[in-house]
C-alpha cells in the first residue's frame, strides 16, 4: 500500500483535503512552528554570542532558510515521505522497512542499531520538547513585565503538570480545537513578521542569497560552525512531518508546508532580522534577549504570550502524543516489554494512553525545569537529540536507495552527500554543547538504547531455550489425546512460538491430568507492517483429535485484541467460540541465570526486572479476566 493510497483513504475517512491540511497544521506542525520563540534569539545569545551587525544577521537567516530548504523541505517532504511502509513514517517504520529487504545483508544488524538508537533519542526529545517550548513562551511574560520573572517556572511547571495530568482522559475533544489556534497562531507570526519587513524588504533577499552564509563562514568561520548548533533549532519537528503522514497522508502535509507553515516561519524569521538592524546597538541588544514577543506592538504582547502558550502546550501535546505511538509501536515490534496502555478513544485506535510512559515523561520535563531554569539553557540540551535522530535517518535513507529503491548511484551519492553533510555538520556542532546539557538526551538515549536492546536480546534468547525443549505437536497429539481425561469447553493455550507444544500445555497435562474437548493453541505474529488485512490475519491449522493451531497476524500499528479475532472465526475449527466456555492458559516465566552464552550478568538481571513488570497477556490481549488460568515455568538464558 503506497502513501498515495493510505491518503485517498485517509480522505474518505476524515473528509477533505482542507479538513486534512487543517488538522496537519495543528497537530503535526507545532514543534516546528514554536521554533521563532527560540531559533533566532539563541544563535545570539547562547553559548557563542554573535556580533548584532549585517553580518552575522544575514548570515543567521540565510543558514536559517537553506536549512529549511535542505532538511525539511527535500530531504524529509520531499524524498522521506516517499518512504513510507504502507503508509506510515517514522524511524521504526522506516527500520521495519529496510528489514525485510536487509535481514540477511552482512549489515543487517547495523541498521537494527541505527534504528533502535534514533527511537531512544526520540525519548530525549519527547522530554525537552515541552520543557523548552512552554518556558520559552511563558518566558513571554517578563517582556510584558520584568516584575514576572520570579513566577515563569511556577507557571511553566504548572502548565506541564496540568498537561500530563489530562493525558488519560483523551485528546479528542481538545484535539478539535488545535487546527484553528495553530491557524491564529502561524497567521499572527507572519503578520508580525511582515510588519517589519516592509520596512526593509531586502532582509528577504539576504534571506535567499546563500552568499550571506558563505561570506558569515569566510569572516568568521569557527563562530560560523558553533553557530549551526543553535540554526538547527530552526528546523526541530522535521522528522515529526515524517512520523506523522500515516495520520494525514503526504499531500495534506506537503501543502500545508509549502503554501502556510514555511512562509508564515520565514516571514517571522525575516521580522526578527529586520527589527535588530533597525535598532540602535543599546536597542537591539535588548531586543534580542526576546525578539519574538518585541516584534509585537506592547499592547499585543500580553495576547501573544497566551497564544503562544497555547501553541507550545499543543506542540507538547502532539511529542507526548508521538511518545505513546512510538511506544506502541516498539511493543508490538518485540523492543519493549508489554506495558498497560489504554485506549481513550472508541472510534481512533491511534489515540492511545501508557501510563508509565506519561509519569515518566512528567518527572523528567519537571527535573529539566528546575535543572535548567530557562530555555536558553535547554536549547543546548535540545539540538543534540535532533541533529543525531537526523543523521541516522540520513544512514537509514542511504540504505533505501541502494538495498530497498534501488536507485542508480549517480543520482544517490551527490543527494547523500549533501545530506550527510548537512546534518554531520548539524550534529558535530551540537557535539560542542554537551558539557553546557547536551549530555543529557545523550544518557536518556544510551538508557533507553540499553532497555531496548536488552529486551529484544533477552527475548530473543528466552524463546531460544524454550524452543530448545519444546516436544513436537504431532507427538504430543497422539500420546495425549488417547491417555488423558477429556472434559467439555474449549482451552486456549497462548505460544510465542508456532512450532512444538506450549508449557502451559504440558504443566496443565501434568497437574491436572485433563484435556477439553477442544483444544487450541494461539499464537500472535506482528508483522513488520503497520496494518494486515482482516482477510489476512488468521490462519487455521487442524492438527486432528480436536487439537488446532490458529496463528494471529497484526501489524505493528495495530492492537491485538484475541477475543474479538477469535470471533470473527465461523466455525473454522468446530463451534463458535462462546467465551464463557472458553479458558485461556498462559505461562509465566521465571528466568534463571546459567552459564550458557547469551548476556552479560547484569543485562539478564536486568531482563528479568523487566519481564516481571510487564504487562500479563491477560491485560495486553484484552482476554476475559475470569476465564484465564496462569502457569509458571523457568527458563535458563
Amino acid at each position: 500500500m503506497s502513501a498515495q493510497t493510505t491518503a485517498s483513504e485517509g480522505e474518505d475517512r476524515h473528509g477533505s483535503i482542507a479538513k486534512l491540511t487543517l488538522g496537519a497544521i495543528g497537530i503535526v506542525f507545532g514543534d516546528i512552528g514554536t521554533s521563532p520563540l527560540y531559533a533566532f534569539r539563541e544563535t545570539f545569545v547562547g553559548p557563542h554570542p554573535l556580533a548584532l551587525d549585517p553580518l552575522h544577521v544575514y548570515g543567521v537567516i540565510s543558514l536559517i532558510f537553506w536549512s529549511m530548504t535542505l532538511v525539511v523541505t527535500i530531504q524529509y517532504v520531499s524524498i522521506m515521505m516517499r518512504a513510507d511502509n504502507r503508509g506510515q513514517g517514522g524511524s521504526l517504520a522506516l527500520l521495519a522497512l529496510i528489514s525485510r529487504s536487509t535481514e540477511r545483508a552482512r549489515f543487517g544488524k547495523i541498521v537494527v542499531v541505527l534504528g533502535v538508537f534514533a527511537t531512544a533519542l526520540f525519548y530525549g526529545d519527547s522530554m525537552i520538547t515541552p520543557a523548552i517550548s512552554v518556558l520559552s513562551a511563558v518566558e513571554g511574560l517578563t517582556v510584558v513585565n520584568p516584575d514576572l520573572h520570579g513566577f515563569v517556572i511556577p507557571i511553566a511547571l504548572t502548565l506541564l503538570v496540568g498537561l500530563f495530568i489530562i493525558q488519560s482522559r483523551g485528546t479528542a475533544k481538545v484535539g478539535a480545537m488545535f487546527g484553528p489556534v495553530m491557524l491564529i497562531y502561524f497567521t499572527t507570526i507572519a503578520v508580525l513578521g511582515l510588519s517589519q519587513v516592509v520596512q526593509h524588504p531586502e532582509v528577504i533577499l539576504a534571506m535567499l542569497n546563500p552568499w550571506n552564509a558563505v561570506q558569515f563562514f569566510i569572516a568568521d568561520g569557527r563562530i560560523a560552525f558553533l553557530a549551526l548548533g543553535s540554526v538547527v533549532l530552526a528546523v526541530t519537528g522535521a522528522e515529526a512531518l515524517y512520523a506523522d503522514m500515516g495520520h494525514f497522508g503526504p499531500r495534506p502535509l506537503r501543502i500545508s508546508w509549502f503554501w502556510f507553515v514555511m512562509p508564515a516561519l520565514l516571514l517571522n524569521y525575516c521580522g526578527q532580522a529586520a527589527m535588530i538592524l533597525n535598532l540602535d546597538a543599546d536597542g537591539a541588544a535588548a531586543a534580542i534577549q526576546s525578539p519574538f514577543f518585541v516584534l509585537a506592538p506592547e499592547f499585543l504582547r500580553l495576547p501573544l504570550v497566551f497564544l503562544a502558550t497555547a501553541a507550545t502546550f499543543i506542540a507538547s501535546q502532539a511529542v507526548i502524543s508521538g511518545a505513546f505511538s512510538v511506544t506502541h509501536q516498539a511493543i508490538q515490534l518485540g523492543f519493549i516489554p508489554r506495558l498497560s496502555t489504554v485506549h481513550t478513544s472508541a472510534r481512533e485506535a491511534n489515540q492511545i494512553y501508557i501510563p508509565v510512559v506519561n509519569w515518566a515523561l512528567m518527572i523528567a520535563v519537571i527535573i529539566l525545569v528546575l535543572t535548567f531554569r530557562n530555555s536558553s539553557n535547554l536549547a543546548s540540551a535540545y539540538g543534540i537529540a535532533v541533529t543525531g535522530a537526523m543523521l541516522i535517518d540520513t544512514a537509514l535513507l542511504s540504505v533505501l536507495f541502494f538495498s530497498v529503491w534501488k536507485w542508480k548511484p549517480w543520482v544517490s551519492i551527490p543527494m547523500l552527500a549533501v545530506f550527510f553533510i548537512v546534518d554531520g555538520s548539524y550534529f558535530a556542532a551540537n557535539i560542542t554543547k554537551v558539557p553546557d546539557g547536551g549530555w543529557f538526551p545523550l544518557v536518556v538515549g544510551l538508557f533507553a538504547f540499553t532497555l531496548l536492546t536488552t529486551w529484544a536480546r533477552g527475548r530473543y534468547l528466552m524463546r531460544q531455550r524454550m524452543q530448545e525443549a519444546a516436544m513436537p505437536m504431532e507427538i504430543f497429539v497422539k500420546s495425549a489425546a488417547n491417555s488423558a481425561t477429556r472434559v467439555p469447553g474449549t482451552a486456549i493455550f497462548m505460544s510465542s512460538s508456532a512450532a512444538g507444544v506450549p508449557h502451559a500445555l504440558l504443566h496443565n497435562m501434568k497437574h491436572n491430568k485433563v484435556l477439553h474437548e477442544r483444544v487450541v493453541i494461539l499464537t500472535v505474529l506482528i508483522k513488520e507492517v503497520p496494518w494486515v488485512d482482516t482477510a489476512e490475519r488468521c490462519k487455521v491449522i487442524d492438527l486432528s483429535e480436536g487439537f488446532f493451531r490458529i496463528v494471529l497476524k497484526y501489524g505493528f500499528m495495530q492492537e491485538t485484541d484475541i477475543p474479538r479475532a477469535l470471533g470473527e472465526l465461523h466455525h473454522v475449527c468446530g463451534p463458535e467460540f462462546d467465551m464463557m466456555t472458553t479458558s485461556f492458559f498462559l505461562s509465566r516465566q521465571t528466568l534463571i541465570a546459567a552459564d550458557r552464552p547469551g548476556m552479560a550478568i547484569w543485562r539478564e538481571k536486568l531482563f528479568s526486572w523487566m519481564l516481571r513488570n510487564s504487562a500479563t497477556a491477560m491485560e495486553f490481549f484484552r482476554l476475559p479476566t475470569n476465564r484465564v488460568v496462569e502457569l509458571g515455568s523457568q527458563v535458563e538464558i
